[in-house]
């Protein structure tokens, strides 16, 4: 028995590698925030997001369908568009934060709101929304992946008009914010607006943030430059 056991562990510890564990730990925390976020914050108080983001709570608005399907479907649709600009790895990570997101979506709709309702409040929503959202994106951004599929979209505009990938960015936001003026009154437009600002810097914050000397000793360690291995074999 003890043999037996000993084999599993040498078998988990062989394949699920700490760097692998450590993503998929820190895109599951980040979907979490994100979904928690639009759930109790967004969805209440009618100021949305851009992007796929704010396509999935206007679909939801319109024909009640639940984000943890609108979700998915609308990835999908955008990575198959922009496959080729990708690349196989990200297609993985965002594979994962997108299942993730679901699941939570899928879960805070089992419980009522936790966070109270600040629709008499829009400005302090739309700073908490910027928040919930820039962390959680900002998280999966960091390790690699997408929580939607904005940043396929973007990148396949950019690819075929040869624009600026953030002239891409703004383009989809815009549009889909143009289009939420079918259910939202321009007022609160104008503080979803600020959120997508307040989560634009959060998510360029945390993606660009550097990473400890502690981390950056193991990198250095694992995937050593060019002047390390020429001084070590020096």
């Amino acid at each position: 028995m003890a043999e037996i056991k000993n084999k599993f562990h040498n078998f988990i510890k062989e394949k699920i590698k700490f760097p692998a564990f450590k993503k998929i730990v820190t895109i599951l925390i980040g979907t979490a925030i994100l979904s928690f976020g639009l759930h109790n914050i967004h969805q209440q108080t009618n100021i949305t997001e851009g992007g796929v983001l704010g396509m999935i709570l206007l679909l939801n608005y319109w024909f009640e369908i639940t984000p943890a399907l609108i979700s998915p479907v609308l990835d999908i649709i955008c990575y198959i568009f922009a496959f080729k600009a990708l690349g196989k790895e990200f297609i993985k990570t965002s594979a994962i934060s997108t299942l993730s997101l679901a699941g939570f979506f899928l879960l805070w709709e089992q419980f009522p709101p936790i966070l109270p309702n600040l629709s008499n409040h829009p400005l302090i929503a739309a700073v908490a929304g910027g928040m919930f959202v820039g962390v959680g994106v900002g998280l999966v951004v960091r390790q690699g992946g997408s929580t939607g599929g904005d940043d396929a979209l973007a990148l396949a505009i950019s690819k075929i008009t040869g624009c600026n990938i953030s002239i891409a960015y703004l383009a989809t936001d815009i549009s889909v914010l143009l289009l939420s003026l079918t259910y939202i009154p321009f007022k609160h437009i104008i503080f979803s607006i600020i959120t997508v600002s307040i989560s634009s810097l959060v998510i360029g914050f945390i993606k660009d943030f550097p990473i400890s000397e502690i981390e950056h000793t193991k990198n250095e360690k694992n995937n050593p430059t060019k002047e390390n291995k020429i001084s070590k074999e020096a």
